[in-house]
């Protein structure tokens, strides 16, 4: 450490906020956003008081004035088999232009995942705003997003019907109460079944649902509608905005739609609604949205090539703190065994280690001191742990060293999941 250093860690405190200083750590946290600062309203700290722990809220301060902030919250993962396995959710990460390259976010983290692992958490999560800064923290990015935009018109599905296809099935439009009220149960049932998928708690819905709107959010309430299927089960929800008084020059209706989120748990049900928001009268294009790169949408399309991508990114990055329970938590395809050597700077989850995959897809894993099959980075063993990394792939580019010829093969083979998986939340 040079002498620099030295004297900002001296003149720096990482510590947790007081409910006197939230008001400045919120501050703190817009500014660090680029976001709005004339304020922070009454009705927001409230919020931040109601849905945030305190004692996970670290904000390091610099004489009396806040430099930077983090949060952490309770959550669940969904792994790969349907386990819902307890994760560190990192977010509010912010460190003032002023004070950036003096180790203050290394301190934050190191703390946080320290009693993270201390509290039994077995990965931590975030999503990460710049791709360049949490892989020295030992996170790789696990999930990615895609986003559409269709062109209705091409798109070769009859605009003069949208009801689902199953006989008995049906599609109503409701209102925030109701979604407050069905939303909750399907949002459990699809993480259930979606690798990657993260909890909602009850502010989540309420935030989402315009209960907890400040002067600096505004709610706009959006469109919703639920899918029934013939029992009158609720089998999926979206929510959309669109515009609505776009025309050309002739007077022919030009309106955009936009899916803000859409949960599916059958794909009568992810079908029917992607028929429903293109069937919407005076709509001509309709954008995704955030969805699985392995979503249904363009394939269901009559036409295909109506979809195109109009982006894509990383999404949801993990953090191993505990390689035997994580790895232990998941399933595998096929039987097999690999010893990985798991390399890891913060010293919190090092070391090598047997995995032992039987019948069934279930695993056992512990310590081992047998010769290597695969040598990798903790940020590297995230990659792989929900399934949608290729070992060999990670190997080509030197991320991954395979000690035993064909190891890479094998561990594809275990690892690889069916579907993708999709984080379709952010925190």
């Amino acid at each position: 450490m040079s002498d620099l250093e030295g004297a900002v860690r001296d003149e720096v405190e990482v510590r947790a906020v007081t409910d006197a200083e939230l008001p400045a750590w919120l501050h703190a946290a817009n500014a660090g956003f680029l976001q709005a600062r004339d304020g922070i309203s009454d009705e927001t700290v409230a919020h931040a008081r109601a849905r945030g722990d305190l004692a996970r809220t670290l904000g390091a301060f610099d004489g009396g004035r806040c430099v930077g902030t983090y949060r952490s919250f309770r959550q669940e993962v969904t792994a790969v088999g349907g386990a819902a396995v307890p994760a560190d959710a990192v977010s509010v990460v912010t460190v003032a232009p002023t004070h950036r390259r003096r180790g203050i976010l290394t301190r934050m983290m190191s703390a946080d995942l320290a009693a993270a692992k201390e509290r039994g958490d077995v990965v931590a999560t975030l999503i990460a705003a710049e791709y360049r800064i949490y892989g020295r923290f030992g996170f790789g990015p696990a999930t990615s997003v895609t986003e559409w935009t269709v062109d209705v018109p091409r798109s070769g599905l009859d605009p003069r019907w949208s009801g689902p296809a199953e006989a008995g099935a049906r599609i109503d439009l409701v209102g925030g109460g109701d979604v407050r009220e069905v939303g909750p149960e399907l949002h459990e049932r699809f993480r259930a079944v979606r690798h990657g998928a993260i909890t909602r708690d009850a502010h989540w819905w309420l935030r989402n649902t315009g209960q907890q709107a400040t002067p600096e959010h505004p709610w706009q309430e959006p469109f919703y509608a639920v899918y029934r299927d013939p029992s009158g089960r609720v089998d999926g929800l979206v929510a959309y905005s669109a515009t609505h008084d776009d025309w050309s020059d002739s007077l022919l209706p030009r309106n955009t739609l936009t899916v803000l989120s859409m949960t599916a748990v059958t794909p009568a049900a992810e079908r029917a609604l992607w028929h429903y928001v293109c069937s919407v009268d005076r709509v001509v294009t309709v954008k995704s949205g955030w969805r699985a790169p392995d979503d249904l949408l363009p394939q269901l399309l009559p036409d295909p090539r109506a979809a195109r991508v109009t982006g894509h990114a990383d999404w949801l990055w993990v953090r191993v703190l505990d390689v035997v329970r994580a790895l232990e938590a998941r399933t595998y395809a096929g039987t097999g065994a690999l010893v990985l050597e798991v390399a890891d700077a913060a010293g919190l989850a090092g070391g090598r280690y047997r995995l032992e995959v039987g019948e069934g897809g279930g695993a056992v894993c512990a310590p081992t001191r047998q010769e290597p099959d695969l040598a990798l980075d903790v940020a590297e063993l995230a990659r792989l742990w929900l399934g949608d990394e290729s070992v060999a792939r990670l190997v080509a580019l030197g991320l991954v060293a395979e000690e035993r010829a064909g190891a890479a093969a094998v561990a594809d083979a275990l690892f690889r999941t069916a579907r993708r998986p999709w984080c379709q939340d952010l925190f």
